[in-house]
C-alpha cells in the first residue's frame, strides 16, 4: 500500500513538474503602474515565433523562451534623443542598442510611458518581434517621432553665467 502512494505521488509530482518552467524573476520599471502599461501588459501574446509565454513576477512584464529569449518591460523611462539608429515597425518607433550583442535593447521612442525589449538576437530576430509588440503598444499615443539627423533642429548653446 506505501509503495503504491509513494508510486501514485512521484506520478503526480513528476506530471505536474514536466509542464512548468520556473517563473522569470525580473524588477518593474519605474511607471510600471501606469495605466497604459495595463492595457499593454493584457494583450501581450502567449507565443512570439516558436517562443511560448513564461510567468514573470514583476508588474507590467513579459518574457518568452525557455531559456528567456524575450522580455517585455513597460513603464521604462522615455528615451531622449539620441543618435542610436530609429526603426519604425507597424507606426511605432524603436530606438535600437545593439551595444549587448548578441542581446539588443530596443525602447520605444516618443511614447509616454516607454516600453523596452530585450532580445536575445542567437535565438529570435528582433524583426521577428517587433512587429507583434508594435501593434500592442500603438495604443500609447505617440507624442514625438524619431527624425534624421539632416531634418534634426540644433539645440542652441545654453547661455553662460558670469
Amino acid at each position: 500500500m506505501i509503495r503504491r502512494l509513494a508510486a501514485a505521488t512521484a506520478l503526480v509530482l513528476a506530471a505536474g513538474l514536466s509542464g512548468c518552467t520556473a517563473t522569470v524573476s525580473l524588477e518593474a520599471a519605474p511607471d510600471a503602474n501606469d495605466p497604459a502599461c495595463a492595457e499593454v501588459t493584457v494583450r501581450l501574446p502567449d507565443a512570439i515565433g516558436d517562443l511560448e509565454r513564461r510567468w514573470t513576477d514583476a508588474q507590467a512584464t513579459g518574457a518568452w523562451g525557455d531559456p528567456t529569449s524575450v522580455i517585455v518591460s513597460c513603464g521604462v523611462t522615455p528615451p531622449g534623443p539620441t543618435t542610436l539608429q530609429c526603426v519604425p515597425f507597424e507606426g511605432v518607433d524603436w530606438i535600437v542598442d545593439a551595444s549587448e550583442l548578441p542581446y539588443q535593447r530596443i525602447t520605444t521612442y516618443g511614447r509616454t510611458p516607454a516600453t523596452q525589449v530585450y532580445v536575445n538576437t542567437d535565438e529570435i530576430s528582433p524583426s521577428d518581434v517587433l512587429p507583434t509588440i508594435s501593434r500592442i503598444v500603438s495604443s500609447i499615443p505617440a507624442e514625438r517621432q524619431c527624425v534624421d539627423r539632416e531634418d534634426a533642429t540644433p539645440v542652441p548653446d545654453a547661455p553662460q553665467t558670469g
